[in-house]
């Protein structure tokens, strides 16, 4: 089952877990859109996937499976990937 993370790993912006602009790789990593077509390219500077659209868990199903809280914040692996050659 997917954490859900709730915040973008670049900007720290929250991502509810209804949010349309999250996206994650396949090992969870969580952008928001933004950070993860402008600054990434689309793909995750902590692993090098690809970066797609957090799919989202309906309303009646986070109750029994909350979305994780533990935000994760970890701007200088952005900041290197926006600034490569």
């Amino acid at each position: 089952m997917l954490q859900l993370r709730p915040s973008c790993e670049c900007c720290d912006r929250d991502l509810p877990p209804e949010s349309p602009d999250a996206m994650i790789c396949s090992f969870e990593c969580t952008f928001c859109r933004a950070c993860a077509e402008r600054a990434l390219a689309g793909r995750c500077p902590n692993c090098g996937g690809e970066l797609v659209r957090r799919p989202i868990r309906p309303p009646e199903r986070l109750a029994k499976a909350p979305a994780s809280r533990e935000r994760v914040f970890k701007p200088e692996g952005c900041r290197a990937k926006a600034q490569a050659p």
